[in-house]
């Protein structure tokens, strides 16, 4: 048994069974054994999955470019900012090089206080701790983590009335036997970046659903990786794993006009590719003529393999001359 593994097991003894989100976000984010605390790189082809950043250079030009666009119908203001949610290995610093470039982790860095231009949140929402229900007999449960027979195992509790509300909310009618996920930190976020943000945009690459694509996934989102492997079982070996929850972009959407924030573009990753490189910028980023077999790999994987598979929604606050987008989402 792993050191946080026991700590865990140690804490459900004395205390009772977790709340999944606690246990997730232990999981991912304890500050001595979680999972984004090791030392270890968990990215690429030695660790245990592959993101959009990492396909540099190609993916850094082609996303800059869009900011451009974005920093161009802002008129190009001498403050304008990017802020890099998730920043991680700090892979997008040279693509965002051309402004003021402030990177944050769970752990480290802050939104500024008050700022113009672009917040960047690239596979970082799907990451953050979510609460974990179940429908049954009428009525939302609590998903909680127990630990019995040398293992840990989900048992059932009360739910708080936020999730209930959270729920009925940004999915549809529940049904009886359906799992779900709450993902309260990510309004949270959306909330503290609104009243940050003067204006601007919010610019999320993430994978996910609408409400309407909600009924896809009768039992939950939740899935746990390692070495480039999907499984389900989320409890198991906490701290060895990465754990991650789809987005729920209606939340985002809804929530997020409340508070200012005016969906734009939703659309997939490919189509904001095809978008910024139409404009030559496909030659420049994969390197000329002839061009470089690994930068037109890059480009053919956020194409058609990631490319298809994340969403893209661009947020805009007091921005002028709103330009409304076939992309759109008008699902509800």
């Amino acid at each position: 048994m792993s050191p946080l593994a026991a700590r865990l097991a140690e804490k459900i003894r004395l205390h009772g069974p977790l709340p999944f989100r606690d246990f997730m976000e232990a999981a991912l984010y304890d500050p001595q054994y979680g999972y984004y605390r090791h030392p270890r790189d968990p990215f690429g082809k030695s660790g245990d999955f592959y993101t959009a950043e990492q396909l540099q250079p190609v993916f850094g030009i082609l996303i800059a470019e869009r900011i451009h666009q974005l920093f161009r119908r802002m008129g190009e203001p001498d403050d304008f900012t990017v802020v890099e949610l998730g920043a991680g290995r700090r892979e997008m610093t040279e693509a965002f090089a051309a402004w003021r470039y402030i990177p944050i982790d769970i752990d480290s860095g802050s939104l500024p206080e008050r700022f113009r231009g672009v917040v960047f949140a690239n596979e970082f929402f799907d990451a953050l701790p979510v609460e974990a229900a179940i429908y049954r007999d009428g009525r939302f449960l609590r998903r909680s983590v127990d630990f019995a027979n040398g293992k840990f195992q989900w048992t059932t509790a009360d739910v708080p009335p936020a999730v209930v509300a959270y729920l009925l909310r940004y999915f549809p009618q529940p049904e009886e036997g359906r799992s779900y996920e709450a993902n309260l930190v990510a309004l949270d976020w959306i909330e503290r970046i609104a009243r940050a943000l003067d204006s601007g945009f919010v610019f999320t690459i993430d994978y996910g659903f609408t409400r309407a694509e909600s009924i896809r996934f009768p039992d939950g989102t939740l899935m746990s990786y390692r070495r480039h492997t999907a499984r389900e079982q989320v409890l198991d070996d906490p701290g060895e794993r990465d754990i991650t929850s789809h987005v729920n972009f209606t939340s985002l959407q809804e929530f997020g006009a409340e508070l200012g924030l005016r969906s734009e573009r939703f659309e997939t990753l490919a189509q904001t590719i095809l978008s910024v490189g139409e404009s030559d910028q496909f030659a420049q980023a994969v390197g000329g003529d002839p061009p470089d077999s690994r930068r037109l790999m890059q480009l053919k994987t956020l194409l058609f393999g990631m490319g298809e598979t994340f969403r893209v929604l661009v947020q805009e606050k007091n921005v002028s001359e709103p330009r409304p987008s076939p992309f759109l989402s008008r699902d509800r």
